[in-house]
């Protein structure tokens, strides 16, 4: 099960990060802004082409030899894992090193043509829009952290029958691996941090509601399709994934309060790893109903004498965005499909980190 499980993973991984470059806004490639009449430039493509062939390549000859060292020494689940998370890592690493080495390359042919100085550049504002955003209610978040509250009375209630060791962590079996002793905060520690994880995400849902839509000038239909499509489709996709984390969570915590409903049941294996597969292809449909939404034939309406405003200064290393003079507090992201944060508004390092912080002060309470 490790093994299939890690596999699994590696492979994901590989896809995903060959393929980021398909998936990003059209007029951005490896971080860099282009006017949307070069999209089908043949270097541009070529570009993609070869970071798609080598991250691929390197990725699968990584996975091949992680198995047959498998093959040959059979470790052990724990060891599986451990390699194959050393794996991940360095799949992502090969991935950011050939996005910065193609980067360089873009940026230089960029500039030798001179785009910037051919075209207009023009900024669009489309006050009309903002009626087609169709985001899930900010409410719809309390049924999760009621359900979350909730579990954390029934285990006070239910303290006396709370093992001495409380479980912090499961293997692949589905078994508890690791302990901490028993206590009334260590009880309900697991649904505190669930409790912080939905209200992270109750902040990105809001920060992205009330962060500007940004369209292209040269392609309006088309940036207008990728925008409403991008913020309904991560916003749901949010919402998923807090009811498939708080599911999970709270049957963990049933497992532990009532060990004796639960034992020799494959529901300890399957939903752990139900849970996981539903979000990596949650994953998947996201990257592609995002990714073509600019794409189809129909939106292709360019102006030909114009482009978008160029803003790669405000793109460090073409991923970390600094614009003081933007409100908004999440952007796009120009690799991958998503959001990041506006590095230059606070409210965004509260939203995302603030939870972080608190979580991690609660592990090293328990520690």
């Amino acid at each position: 099960m490790a093994l299939f499980i890690a596999v699994f993973v590696l492979l994901f991984l590989a896809v995903i990060q060959a393929a980021v470059p398909y998936f990003v806004k059209r007029t951005v490639v490896f971080g860099v802004s282009i006017p949307e009449q070069s999209v089908r430039d043949d270097r541009v493509r070529s570009y993609k082409r070869q970071y798609l062939a080598w991250a691929s390549t390197v990725s699968f000859l990584m996975i091949l030899i992680f198995c047959i060292w498998v093959a040959v020494k059979k470790p052990s689940d724990e060891l599986i894992i451990l390699i194959s998370t050393a794996i991940e890592f360095g799949i992502i690493f090969v991935s950011l090193a050939l996005y910065y080495y193609f980067r360089e390359k873009m940026k230089q042919y960029k500039s030798g043509l001179q785009w910037t100085n051919e075209l207009k550049q023009v900024a669009v504002a489309d006050l009309s829009v903002r009626s087609e955003d169709y985001l899930p209610p900010w409410y719809i978040y309390l049924f999760p952290m009621i359900i979350t509250v909730g579990l954390i009375g029934y285990t006070v209630y239910q303290y006396d029958l709370l093992p001495d060791q409380i479980p912090t962590h499961w293997g692949p079996s589905g078994e508890p691996d690791a302990f901490t002793e028993k206590t009334p905060f260590t009880a309900v520690q697991m649904l505190l941090i669930l409790l912080l994880l939905q209200l992270m995400f109750l902040g990105i849902q809001l920060g992205v509601k009330y962060s500007g839509i940004k369209l292209s000038a040269a392609n309006l239909g088309a940036s207008k399709n990728r925008q409403l499509t991008l913020r309904k489709s991560t916003s749901w996709f949010t919402f998923y994934t807090v009811l498939l984390i708080t599911m999970m969570f709270s049957f963990l915590q049933l497992t532990t309060i009532h060990p004796e409903l639960f034992n020799d049941s494959l529901l300890k294996i399957l939903l752990p790893f139900g849970t996981f597969i539903l979000i990596l292809a949650g994953t998947v449909y996201l990257f592609v109903k995002v990714g073509r939404s600019d794409k189809s034939s129909s939106e292709l309406e360019e102006e030909k004498e114009i482009m978008d405003v160029n803003d790669d200064r405000y793109w460090k290393a073409g991923l970390f965005y600094f614009n003081k003079n933007d409100p908004s507090i999440f952007v796009e992201k120009r690799f991958g499909v998503g959001w990041t944060i506006n590095f230059a508004n606070p409210i965004g390092y509260i939203i995302l980190f603030a939870p972080i912080i608190l979580i991690f002060l609660l592990t090293f309470l328990l520690n």
